[in-house]
């Protein structure tokens, strides 16, 4: 079954992929430039190969922490909000000029809670989306953190890019990570740990298991927001997979169907709705 529905990944022409503040940058929050690079590359050769590349991007609070030289984790929202406006256009800068190298264009899309709850300004991403995927342009999305309070924030970026997936009618969304996918029990702490490559359904056994997951101290997302982010996914058809976001290749590799990190798969109903559709 799971080589299976693997397989079918080859099929995805429009993807998503979230990648972690922990991915891209140091603990002390500087850009992880080789990291990054290595990123651009990858999703460059994939958008070189005729498919449509989303990438939702974390890193802007970590990276306005870096600048500023502020050690401590912002705990305020004016904190977070001006070092998010601080990092966000480093990071921009960062992106232009590795894809440029490539000869691809970068387009900023900046999102609150309210643009997906809200019919018309869903409406109206849906089709900012659309219109930069048709010129040929790789979305680079993330929270606009500079004006998002408790109440429209989407919380974590997890969260963000299955509403992006979503939004844009991905085909696949890929969450790059500091951790390799799901496992039985945390693998930092218990070597007998094993990763499950697969996940039909999100059962309290999944949910309890993501509960005494991992998180990194640079992002807000552990493997509970992943697990919703799936689960938001598969409502929409999508199906999603989690994989390290510190080997390089893997994105790749899981759109050509091989079997890295954990892939969730939505329902069959919702499948079988989406492909009547």
């Amino acid at each position: 079954m799971s080589s299976s529905a693997r397989t079918k990944l080859r099929n995805a022409r429009r993807i998503t992929i979230k990648v972690g503040s922990s991915t891209l940058t140091y603990d002390s929050g500087k850009p992880n430039l080789d990291r990054i690079e290595h990123l651009v590359r990858e999703l460059a050769d994939l958008a070189h190969s005729g498919l449509e590349v989303i990438l939702v991007s974390s890193g802007a609070i970590a990276v306005g922490r870096a600048r500023l030289g502020i050690d401590h984790r912002p705990k305020t929202t004016p904190e977070k909000q001006a070092l998010a406006a601080v990092g966000q256009g480093i990071l921009m800068q960062t992106y232009e000029k590795f894809f440029a190298e490539y000869g691809l264009t970068v387009g900023q899309v900046l999102l609150t809670k309210a643009d997906v709850d809200n019919g018309k300004r869903y409406e109206n991403a849906r089709n900012t989306f659309e219109t930069l995927l048709s010129y040929g342009v790789i979305p680079i999305v993330n929270e606009n953190d500079t004006v998002a309070t408790e109440e429209i924030e989407f919380g974590d970026n997890d969260t963000l890019s299955a509403y992006v997936a979503k939004l844009a009618k991905a085909d696949l969304l890929v969450l790059l990570s500091d951790i390799e996918g799901l496992y039985t029990s945390d693998p930092r702490q218990n070597p007998d740990a094993y990763l499950i490559p697969l996940v039909n359904e999100i059962t309290p056994e999944i949910e309890e298991l993501a509960s005494g997951g991992t998180g990194s101290d640079l992002g807000v997302g552990g493997m509970v927001t992943k697990i919703e982010a799936a689960r938001i996914a598969g409502e929409a058809g999508i199906p999603m997979v989690i994989a390290s976001g510190e080997e390089p290749g893997l994105v790749k590799a899981v759109s050509a169907g091989k079997e890295v990190g954990t892939l969730f798969l939505p329902s069959e109903q919702v499948e079988k709705r989406k492909q009547e559709v």
